[in-house]
């Protein structure tokens, strides 16, 4: 009884942390969600396992004589009809996630762009963001909307590249010559970096971005730069503290993320 009350104090433990934060986009809150349901499965099925793998052990330990188990069509028919319905879970689970536009790209995803369109390519180891309503490209620097769907069309002009901002959830292989949509919501203001996932050559390691996500100064950011090109400053209500974190005008400090790699486009929904 006591090895039982531990087994599952341990067992409640590992979901407490394996619990996610707070996510800081759809995407990744997406992700998370699916992560977490699959712990609550997987856990409880490992630690069956092993106590009965250890009950195994030691309950036939000294058996010099062992004798083969005797059929119980009641029991196989249970472990059966169990793995059945654990793999139906995981399949309905997984497919309800890998669905989401904001997680597979769809053909439907090109139709519902809108007119405020974003383009991003990635030439010569850089990401060039091109804001086609303010007539405004940006060097490096993605900045997006926060709490608004945003549309990322991904273009390589070169070769393989892959967009990777782990904090928002965002992994999208580039092809050369095939335009990629992907969606994206971002729910908290802040600064991320995102990295190209796939080498592309020499200059791979600087292939870097900044996803700049501000309070409520995204439409005035796109004024305050329409016209401009190779623009690198993020807008003011988010800045960069001195340890690299994105600070909020609140001054609140906000978690970086990782950087990005190759060419996107980007849409605001």
């Amino acid at each position: 009884m006591r090895h039982g009350v531990v087994a599952w104090t341990v067992l409640g433990l590992l979901v407490g942390l394996a619990t996610p934060a707070a996510a800081q986009s759809v995407n990744r809150n997406l992700i998370d969600q699916l992560n977490t349901q699959l712990l609550y499965v997987a856990l409880p099925l490992t630690l069956f396992v092993e106590v009965i793998l250890v009950y195994a052990v030691v309950r036939f330990r000294d058996n010099e004589n062992p004798e083969p188990t005797a059929e119980d069509p009641a029991l196989e028919i249970t472990w059966t009809v169990a793995t059945g319905i654990v793999l139906v879970f995981v399949g309905v689970a997984a497919y309800t996630v890998l669905t989401s536009p904001f997680i597979t790209p769809t053909p439907e995803a090109e139709e519902s762009r809108v007119e405020n369109d974003v383009t991003v390519d990635a030439l010569a180891y850089q990401w060039e963001f091109e804001y086609e309503e303010a007539s405004l490209t940006t060097q490096d620097l993605l900045v997006v909307p926060r709490d608004r769907n945003v549309s990322l069309e991904l273009r390589s002009a070169d070769v393989l590249h892959s967009m990777y901002v782990p904090e928002l959830g965002l992994k999208q292989d580039v092809f050369p010559g095939n335009d990629t949509i992907i969606k994206t919501r971002v729910l908290q203001t802040g600064e991320y970096r995102g990295y190209c996932a796939e080498f592309c050559g020499a200059g791979h390691a600087r292939m870097r971005t900044r996803v700049v996500v501000p309070p409520d100064t995204y439409r005035q950011w796109l004024a305050d730069h329409e016209g401009e090109r190779d623009v690198t400053a993020p807008p003011n209500g988010t800045a960069v503290g001195s340890n690299g974190t994105a600070v909020e005008s609140n001054g609140a400090g906000v978690s970086p993320n990782r950087t990005v790699d190759s060419a996107v486009s980007t849409a605001e929904n």
